[in-house]
């Protein structure tokens, strides 16, 4: 790999053995996937995936201590994934304790490691940091040094942007050095699509179903997504931004899609066509009834699978604003229609802190809180971690949460009438 002059000084020592050692290990991440160079870290954010004090994770804590005892923090202020703990997410005693005792217990000492290390700010703990009252939104073309699956395939796919899917902290290493090494999602040829995706389906597909069902045909590759105009447009709303975050979450989770191009719709699609098209892609055609196959096949993790679902999380990836209102406005017809006025299911939305404080904001919040419906920042898969929560029956509508959990997928609609209405 070539290094410029100043970063092979570096590596040998310039600005000591911690920087020598950060910089070593980038260049031995870009020779393992055979990166020619290294380029410049561009954004003006990093975004962190690794935000939970858990105890096992020591090695992490000594590691962030080493950075920080030599100043070698972060050349950017960064978001973090949410916090894996909120008091107002139902628990009992007993999983209280495993959070709180046995779990989270090194929250607090690792959330101050991450303040002297660069953290943007208190309300900076999202897995969705480009949402526009979180303010880590990067720019077409920007470098990026992410981690977190779903920020990852949302900042290639719908912002152009340009980062691989690096593993936690990798994440730092590239924000403390300002560079990463040049391979992958981030060079021109890594960048083509490898697969056409014909989507030809008679109604909207879900977007978590869909993603779900190309993540698990293609896998790492990148599709080229045809046949959603009729569906989506051809303008990035933030109606339409909602619906590509949830559907790329579920392509990485559920694969390992770092980037998708979408027909007259995503930057680079509307600038390059079909000229994205690498010689020879596969193709995989999508219509309802490869949907319906894809979701039958999931498998039911409950121990009892006729239980009756005692927590609903939606919100995996965060939801946006946008979201929380289209979902109060659903929630509160459901209920109308039914009869009732609260949830008949404990049900959990989950947000950014920023996006939440502005939330509450609007008439849409006690709306909101008068269905019964708990709005929340935590992060339902550190939620679930714990032992004495996913023996529950846990339903979501996110396929990122149902491929890393026990927790039961059902679609939106599904979802939205269990709550409103009860039933197994």
């Amino acid at each position: 790999m070539y290094l410029t002059p100043e970063q092979q000084a570096i590596l040998e020592g310039s600005k000591g053995e911690t920087m020598a050692k950060v910089m070593k290990t980038l260049v031995m991440y870009g020779d393992a996937f055979g990166a020619d160079k290294m380029v410049p870290v561009t954004s003006e954010y990093n975004h962190l995936v690794t935000s939970f004090g858990l105890k096992m994770m020591k090695p992490v804590f000594d590691l962030m201590q080493q950075l920080i005892d030599a100043g070698a923090v972060s050349g950017q202020q960064f978001s973090v994934d949410p916090r894996p703990v909120d008091s107002k997410v139902p628990a009992n005693f007993l999983q209280k304790l495993v959070f709180n005792k046995f779990m989270y217990s090194t929250q607090d000492y690792y959330e101050g490691q991450l303040k002297e290390l660069g953290l943007m700010n208190e309300d900076a703990f999202t897995c969705a940091c480009y949402l526009d009252q979180v303010g880590n939104k990067p720019r077409k073309g920007d470098i990026l040094s992410w981690a977190e699956s779903s920020a990852v395939v949302y900042a290639n796919s719908v912002l152009g942007a340009r980062c691989n899917r690096n593993s936690g902290i990798m994440d730092i290493m590239g924000s403390i050095a300002g560079c990463v090494p040049n391979f992958g999602l981030l060079t021109d040829e890594g960048r083509k699509a490898t697969w056409i995706v014909k989507v030809d389906c008679k109604k909207k597909p879900e977007a978590q179903l869909l993603g779900s069902a190309i993540g698990m045909k293609v896998m790492e590759d990148v599709p080229f997504i045809t046949g959603m105009e009729k569906w989506l447009g051809t303008e990035l709303s933030d109606e339409v931004c909602a619906y590509l975050k949830d559907f790329g979450a579920a392509t990485a989770s559920n694969g390992a899609v770092g980037l998708y191009h979408i027909e007259n719709l995503t930057p680079e699609a509307r600038e390059q066509g079909a000229g994205l098209v690498a010689p020879g892609a596969k193709v995989y055609v999508i219509d309802d009834a490869e949907l319906d196959r894809v979701k039958r096949e999931y498998p039911v993790m409950w121990k009892n699978r006729d239980a009756e679902p005692k927590l609903c999380f939606v919100g995996c990836p965060h939801m946006s604003m946008q979201q929380l209102k289209d979902w109060t406005v659903a929630v509160e017809k459901g209920l109308k229609e039914s009869g009732a006025r609260k949830v008949a299911i404990p049900t959990v939305f989950t947000t950014a802190p920023a996006v939440k404080k502005e939330f509450e904001k609007t008439e849409y919040a006690a709306r909101l809180k008068a269905t019964g419906v708990i709005l929340s920042y935590i992060c339902p898969l550190m939620y679930m971690n714990n032992p004495l929560c996913k023996s529950m029956p846990v339903m979501t509508s996110s396929n990122k949460l149902r491929t890393y959990t026990t927790a039961r997928y059902y679609t939106e609609e599904e979802l939205l009438i269990k709550i409103t209405k009860g039933g197994k």
